[in-house]
């Protein structure tokens, strides 16, 4: 695969503004395992191949299990996930799937018992963000495999750190 445009030279004020949506979303209250699980979930769900290796990497590099991170896919079926991440990974899903069903009122009563209305506006912008940076990615190819944790100012930061 060969990257088709360098988005953050040709158009580096929109980057910029994107750099700091997410550094401003990245230091919301939400826990850190959390988001991790939450950009790394929304990116297969995109099939976002830079975005799966670059949330994988820096989920491992803060501690995160393989375990919980092969079995994110099937997060409905795998036990090792508490409530409130089952609530957020559905969450995640109905977000990034909203052409779909919207985001019906199941999944809002069953997230809001586990989150408050400001928790639930981060997680909500969070998984926003993460999208938009699938969607570049995914459109102007950018090549996965290269990242490296702590090298996100020359990939883009919709990390969790």
């Amino acid at each position: 695969m060969q990257p088709r445009i360098d988005y953050a030279s040709v158009a580096p004020e929109p980057y910029r503004a994107m750099l700091g949506l997410s550094a401003c979303v990245n230091r919301c209250a939400l826990e850190e395992a959390l988001k991790h699980l939450v950009l790394l979930r929304a990116s297969q769900i995109n099939g976002c191949g830079f975005c799966i290796d670059m949330h994988w990497k820096d989920a491992r590099a803060a501690g995160e299990g393989e375990q919980r991170l092969y079995g994110l896919s099937a997060w409905r079926e795998a036990p090792f996930y508490s409530e409130r991440e089952r609530a957020a990974l559905e969450w995640t899903e109905a977000v990034t799937l909203v052409a779909e069903e919207q985001v019906p009122d199941r999944v809002h009563d069953a997230v809001r018992p586990h989150f408050s209305e400001r928790e639930l506006t981060d997680l909500t912008w969070l998984v926003a963000t993460i999208n938009a940076w699938n969607r570049m990615a995914i459109a102007l190819r950018k090549v996965p495999g290269s990242y490296k944790v702590g090298e996100r100012a020359n990939a883009h930061p919709g990390s969790a750190r």
